[in-house]
């Protein structure tokens, strides 16, 4: 679709482009204005502002436009200069559209999924993704819209973690340190490390900003059981939505409390809630961990009992088998989850043998930086 013509409408204060189909779609003329790519409005090395909202005169209209060879050329009336804008770009941040009504919606290379992802897990190779940029752009494509991706042939040594997460972004150093351990033996001298399971859980909710990125390396998975398990979280927002519209909304509208004071100098608390929404309805973020789930103080009296049962819900939805993908990590194997969405657990273990992982938290804007970079060199190439 591209841009047949433009006018001008609202005595200046609109443009209107016209579509092959018929339609129009509109811009205001201050958004425009501010949105202008010449010299004096923004640095050509970074696209950054040079002006504030203040350097634009509140009632600036559009003195002239038109389109030629497939570029569309504004004058505005607080300077005489001609500003080029490309059909396409602007096509691409289209706002004129029926704003959304569901409040339960997910961005447009987001994918929502249950266990029947297991027939198609998003998973690549350690030296393939290493070497291959077309491979990794695949590879990391699919973290995006899966919030979930395995790696398999990865070196088996301790701290080959950060290489994988090297490949995309860089790590968040916590009072865990740069990484941690994850190492549990059968038969333990502490009971820290024992080889129960593990509920579905997003880690670390206690923080402000949460770890948007999670990535858990295995170095060794010789006992019985002790598979992981990964659930999305968005799947079952939706799920709740659809199902209890209340429901949803008290989870989404109220905020839970979290809490960890389990390290000496440590005593992180945040207040959020377990379902996160923009204001126009979109979900960004699950924050689900009853290990960590401090005393609900936000909810009012009278919401509190039905919170209670919405929690309720959302957790059994969460665990029902149908949701879930189940694996198991081998030597030189780890998977990678969107933190802030997709939550994992562990299969009890037991018999001979040990399971030593470690982990560690990429933030999630290195990935979508290497992706938008990956994808505008694609399309100059």
């Amino acid at each position: 679709m591209t841009i047949e013509a433009v006018t001008i409408d609202n005595n200046g204060q609109c443009l209107h482009c016209h579509l092959p189909d018929g339609k129009t779609i509109r811009f205001h003329a201050i958004w425009l204005r501010d949105n202008a790519t010449d010299d004096n409005t923004r640095t050509s090395g970074n696209g950054q502002r040079l002006i504030t909202i203040q350097d634009i005169p509140e009632n600036v209209i559009i003195r002239s436009a038109k389109l030629e060879d497939n570029i569309i050329t504004i004058t505005f009336s607080d300077r005489d200069l001609e500003v080029a804008y490309d059909p396409a770009w602007l096509l691409s941040h289209c706002y004129d559209r029926d704003p959304a009504k569901s409040t339960c919606w997910f961005a447009d290379q987001v994918e929502t999924w249950d266990s029947r992802l297991s027939r198609a897990l998003p998973v690549s190779d350690f030296g393939k993704v290493s070497e291959n940029r077309q491979a990794l752009y695949d590879w990391l494509a699919g973290l995006r819209r899966y919030g979930f991706a395995k790696l398999e042939g990865g070196p088996v040594k301790s701290g080959a973690l950060m290489e994988v997460a090297g490949l995309f972004g860089y790590v968040r150093e916590t009072n865990y340190g740069k990484w941690f351990e994850v190492r549990t033996e059968v038969n333990p001298v502490n009971l820290a490390y024992t080889g129960l399971g593990l509920q579905a859980h997003t880690d670390n909710p206690y923080r402000d900003p949460v770890p948007s990125m999670q990535i858990l390396y295995c170095l060794e998975n010789s006992a019985h059981g002790g598979d992981s398990i990964v659930v999305d979280g968005f799947r079952a927002a939706e799920l709740l939505a659809a199902e209890d519209r209340d429901a949803f909304n008290l989870l989404a509208g109220y905020c839970a409390r979290f809490s960890y004071e389990g390290s000496k100098g440590v005593a992180l608390h945040s207040r959020r809630p377990m379902i996160e929404t923009t204001p126009d309805g979109e979900v960004v973020t699950i924050r689900f961990n009853n290990r960590s789930a401090a005393a609900l103080t936000d909810i009012p009296y009278d919401a509190m009992e039905e919170y209670y049962r919405a929690w309720r819900r959302f957790a059994e939805i969460i665990e029902d088998p149908s949701m879930q993908v189940s694996f198991k990590l081998a030597r030189g194997e780890c998977f990678v989850v969107d933190n802030t969405r997709v939550l994992h657990a562990r299969k009890g273990y037991s018999g001979e043998g040990s399971r030593w992982l470690q982990g560690c938290y990429p933030d999630k804007d290195g990935l979508h930086s290497t992706l938008a970079a990956m994808e505008k060199e694609r399309t100059a190439g």
